[in-house]
């Protein structure tokens, strides 16, 4: 593992003189004085070649550190049939957002960029396929989806595949969408029969040495790390903590009811309305719940005070129209407005320039906070500011000694001491999820129509993803996934295995394509226009109020075979 040193003066200059004069023309159209120094690093690294991981502040410059040297890497290659470029990332907005920033970047260059996954254009991705070339934009299942319905394809499709660049990367580090994206990655370089370059990009990474590994599993050493050492911006915080209501005296009839909305988040709501109105702000509130909460909130106290609404709900159930509605209103200078989302605006979407972070609560980790709090302060000489809001219960004579502590109180100081520190939690690596490996197993048997059990443990276990599996616990799980009753695989008369009857239902369905559980949800739709999506965790009557895109909502109908919740406009 190679940590290389910050770039001189002088190599600035070297680094932009090996950029094609596309790509320099370009830079020249941004207005930019300078390449920033994570830039700088990557350029000459990259032409080489060789695994790499970029780490710099949220709105570094990683994106382009890394697509600079590689457009005018593959600029120069003649008669592409394939493609070059393989972007993988975990969010489809993230794909859209940098699809937008490619296009200028590539127009000129002529090489073509192609986005593929779930709301992608049929004809579009027809068209890609007919003549693969230039840069593809995808998400892990999408491009699962590729290696379960072309396997015969995938040697065509990426035989002149130059890097793949891995977006975001601490957030597939120590999960199973992690471990199948790791395994997808070996599986492609064994279908073009050579090992292709990977660039992993991150704004938050603590132990660079497991992010290594993770990119190129067994060969950390010699992946190349890329540390931006830019001047740390100034930060401003705040902290701040309320009180709940005091618990009622079940005996005293003259005690005061404590209302609907406790008075800790009426005061936590009042105090964001007049710090962050007339500016551009994220509020992470935490759970969907508590981004409907507070948005609804909020959005009443525009109401009540008379003054243009400013405040609006963000997370993955509403519908695409309405997070772009957000979305596209903070990248605006004309319109201030405040997102309460969840970890949806977290990663590297263009959202403009944000005045101020504000935390509902401490956040699970320091890696998350640091990665929101990229977000703000991003005009050079401007500090980022964060405002973090702690709900701590009512103290009284009768009060558990844990809450005596304050320990939600205690856990944000600690994570803003460690914030100032500069500590990082490094990434996770959990032990393997035997169910991630099963899942491979079945998409392999799918991609080339059946497999020797020998090809599948070398794919998998020898050089894939499942090292650690041994090939006596292989063997013991070929027999138990093909087991009468279970049937996920089944074997020929002569060794290969293949799909069993139950095996060909779940790889059939598109469902199979993702490793993370995807809960049952309910379509939220007001007057013929959908709203979003809901989780059927709630009991959802005829009748009843909800709060959904920080509005409120009553129950009109409930479409169980659709799965379609039909809503109206409700005061209460």
């Amino acid at each position: 593992m190679m940590i290389l040193p910050r770039s001189s003066s002088d190599q600035s200059s070297a680094s932009f003189d090996l950029l094609v004069r596309p790509v320099q023309k370009w830079i020249w159209q941004q207005g930019w004085d300078e390449l920033r120094d994570i830039q700088e690093k990557s350029i000459s690294i990259l032409l080489k070649g060789g695994d790499t991981i970029i780490a710099a502040a949220t709105a570094g410059g990683k994106t382009e550190a890394a697509f600079l040297p590689l457009l005018s890497k593959i600029s120069k290659i003649e008669g592409s049939s394939s493609f070059r470029i393989l972007y993988i990332s975990p969010l489809k907005a993230l794909i859209n957002d940098q699809f937008r920033r490619l296009e200028s970047l590539c127009a000129d260059l002529e090489i073509p960029v192609h986005r593929w996954h779930g709301d992608g254009s049929s004809s579009k991705k027809a068209k890609a396929l007919k003549k693969p070339d230039g840069v593809l934009l995808i998400t892990p299942e999408s491009l699962e989806a590729s290696f379960v319905l072309r396997g015969h394809e995938i040697p065509r499709l990426f035989d002149g595949l130059e890097a793949v660049v891995i977006d975001e990367i601490h957030a597939f580090i120590g999960s199973d969408r992690g471990v199948q994206l790791q395994s997808q990655l070996y599986r492609l370089e064994n279908a073009v029969g050579r090992r292709i370059d990977r660039i992993g990009l991150s704004a938050t990474l603590g132990d660079m040495k497991l992010a290594a590994d993770h990119l190129r599993p067994g060969y950390a050493e010699d992946v190349n790390i890329l540390v931006s050492t830019s001047d740390t911006q100034e930060l401003k915080v705040q902290l701040r903590g309320y009180v709940g209501d005091p618990p009622k005296n079940q005996n005293d009839e003259d005690s005061v009811k404590p209302s609907i909305t406790p008075r800790n988040e009426r005061a936590i709501a009042e105090h964001m309305f007049d710090a962050l109105r007339g500016k551009n702000n994220l509020v992470f509130a935490g759970s969907r719940e508590n981004v409907e909460k507070y948005a609804d909130l909020l959005a009443n106290l525009c109401k009540k005070r008379r003054v243009p609404e400013e405040f609006f709900a963000h997370h993955s159930n509403l519908s695409k129209p309405h997070r772009e509605f957000v979305e596209g209103r903070l990248k605006q200078t004309t319109q201030p407005t405040t997102a309460v989302c969840t970890s949806t605006l977290e990663l590297g979407i263009d959202i403009g320039e944000i005045d101020t972070i504000a935390q509902i609560d401490a956040p699970s980790s320091v890696a998350s906070l640091r990665q929101r709090l990229g977000r703000s302060g991003r005009r050079k000489g401007k500090p980022a500011v964060l405002r973090l809001y702690v709900n701590e219960r009512n103290i009284d004579a009768n009060s558990h000694p844990l809450d005596c502590l304050r320990m939600g109180l205690v856990h944000a100081i600690a994570v803003v001491e460690l914030l100032l520190e500069g500590w990082c939690e490094p990434p996770d690596e959990r032990a393997v999820d035997l169910s991630t490996l099963v899942h491979q197993l079945l998409s392999i048997i799918a991609e080339k129509g059946g497999v020797r059990a020998k090809e599948a443990y070398r794919l998998l276990c020898e050089h894939g993803a499942f090292a650690r599996i041994p090939s006596r616990l292989f063997a013991e799980i070929l027999r138990a996934v093909g087991r009468e009753g279970i049937e996920l695989i089944e074997q020929s008369p002569d060794g290969t295995l293949l799909l069993g009857r139950q095996g060909e239902r779940i790889v059939s369905n598109y469902k199979f394509y993702a490793v993370f559980h995807t809960p049952e949800e309910y379509r939220v739709v007001a007057n013929g226009k959908t709203l979003g999506t809901l989780p059927t965790s709630l009991l959802l009557i005829p009748g009843r109020l909800i709060i959904f895109a920080g509005r409120r909502w009553e129950i009109v109908n409930v479409r169980d075979r659709e799965k379609i919740l039909e809503v109206k406009a409700a005061v209460g």
